[in-house]
């Protein structure tokens, strides 16, 4: 971050440097946010905020009262929101900016939005539409009447492509009238409204007004609610060429967003003649961009919306002429021509939103995810930025996902395969059969019995036998016991002897 000294620096200095700043580095916004022990002043370059300076909260309030009075605010306001402008030159260059000041609960919360219209004057060749895409808005602008509608979220350039546009179409012959809230630029040779609610100044009433002025062409800053498009559909069909944008993410999603507007079916089908859907990416820094392998997901990406088998993408590297990798902004984009099919389509009542989108799409129109991949592929920018800006459809992704899982199992169930297939062979070629796998075990068997046994010899041929040692001991035991038996019945014969004899000699 940047430190400024508050002490020996006045107040008007400081701002000023911090616009030059803001300038010299492209950055398209300056937030003065106030915080709890401080002021924060941050920029967003590329489309990402970064923090730029601290303000001490003593000098917060005399900074942002210089903002506002520059920008022509109520100084001495500070509990409703305010709009302001600066116009002027500071330090030699030509600044044109819109500021906002918003109460919160720290203090107020300004943001000064610079205007940088130099690609509009530059021509619409230089904002960045692939062939295909050019061919079809020089097809559009040369249609005389109908609608052609710039769609996108806030922040994506398109009041850059509707003035690159205005800016073609601005010849001599041609009487173009805006309307505008706010007139962002004064273009030379077109007439420019601004509008103003509080005195009833609104867009649906200065466009009635407009068809009585006998214009060629109407620019409508923004088609806002369901008045305002039904009056453009009207003076598009009675002749005059117009051109709006409308917040939506997609052709298809405009489409439905007029008929949600009460759009009749019938005019929108007559008056739309094309969409044009943009996002912004940003660029990779030429002088430090490296190429990589692409992953495996990025890989079926590829292959599934291009068809193309992409090896090596470019990944942001960051040095000293760039912001972390990234320099500039680079528009994706989405150019629906419509044809008579779509037109019965949108006619038709009982049309389905699946049957409507099919038609959209699988003609010659170029997706913003198309488009975006392609300028990865060119190396414009990375597949991180085409991502977070493309919001890709969620059936889609579970598909592509699915798609990689069961890939990556029949890869894994091959390489199994092989080693099995190797085991096989080896097996079928030292094929045992059961009867010399027997033959083995009664080796074995034979062998064990030599070693641990000792036996009497026996014959030839004739076969172990594993009890015959037990049946000897059987017998050696029926012997033995016989011989006791014997040896006691002679003791007790002898014994009765003696007593016998005993007997008698008492008896003499």
């Amino acid at each position: 971050m940047i430190e400024y000294d508050f002490v020996n620096t006045p107040i008007v200095d400081i701002v000023n440097r911090i616009i030059i700043y803001a300038s010299q580095h492209k950055a398209s916004d300056i937030h003065f946010d106030p915080r709890e022990d401080c002021m924060m002043i941050r920029m967003r370059m590329d489309g990402r905020l970064n923090d730029h300076a601290k303000v001490p909260k003593m000098y917060e309030k005399n900074l942002a009262t210089r903002v506002k009075l520059i920008s022509k605010m109520n100084i001495t306001e500070s509990r409703v929101p305010q709009d302001g402008a600066i116009k002027g030159i500071i330090d030699g260059r030509e600044l044109d900016m819109r500021v906002s000041a918003l109460p919160t609960n720290e203090g107020e919360k300004i943001v000064v939005r610079l205007l940088d219209y130099s690609q509009s004057l530059d021509g619409i060749d230089t904002l960045g539409f692939s062939a295909s895409n050019m061919k079809k808005i020089d097809r559009l602008l040369e249609i005389p009447n109908g609608i052609i509608l710039v769609t996108g979220a806030t922040g994506t350039g398109k009041s850059t492509t509707t003035y690159s546009m205005l800016s073609a179409l601005n010849t001599e012959d041609r009487n173009i009238i805006t309307v505008e809230d706010p007139v962002e630029m004064n273009i030379e040779g077109i007439n420019q409204v601004q509008v103003n609610s509080e005195i009833g100044l609104t867009f649906a009433n200065v466009l009635r007004s407009i068809l009585r002025q006998d214009p060629d062409v109407i620019l409508i800053g923004e088609i806002r609610d369901s008045e305002t498009a039904q009056i453009a559909v009207r003076a598009a069909i009675t002749g005059h060429l117009v051109l709006s944008t409308i917040h939506t993410n997609s052709a298809l999603n405009t489409i439905e967003r007029l008929l949600d507007m009460d759009v009749e079916r019938y005019l929108l089908s007559t008056a739309l003649n094309g969409i044009v859907s943009q996002k912004l990416a940003r660029t990779l820094c030429p002088k430090c961009k490296k190429k990589r392998p692409t992953t495996n997901y990025e890989k079926e990406i590829f292959s599934q919306i291009l068809g193309q088998d992409v090896k090596e993408v470019y990944e942001p590297v960051g040095c000293d002429d760039c912001n972390r990798g990234y320099r500039g902004r680079i528009a994706l984009h989405e150019v629906l021509f419509l044809t008579d099919a779509i037109r019965e389509l949108i006619n038709d009542e009982n049309t389905d939103k699946e049957k409507l989108r099919q038609a959209v799409y699988d003609g010659d129109t170029t997706t913003l995810l198309q488009d975006g991949l392609q300028k990865v592929v060119e190396g414009l920018t990375t597949f991180k930025e085409v991502y977070r800006a493309v919001d890709i459809d969620f059936d889609l992704e579970r598909k592509i996902r699915k798609e990689i899982r069961a890939k990556e199992k029949e890869k894994g169930k091959k390489e199994n395969l092989e080693v099995i297939d190797f085991n096989d062979e080896e097996n079928e070629n030292v094929k045992i059969s059961e009867k010399e796998i027997k033959r083995i075990k009664d080796r074995a068997k034979k062998d064990a019995e030599k070693k641990y046994r000792k036996k009497p010899a026996i014959k030839d041929n004739d076969l172990i036998d594993a009890f015959e040692g037990l049946e000897q001991t059987e017998e050696d035991n029926k012997d033995g016991k016989k011989k006791e038996d014997n040896k006691d019945k002679a003791k007790e014969t002898k014994e009765e002897a003696k007593e016998d004899k005993d007997n008698k000699e008492k008896k003499k």
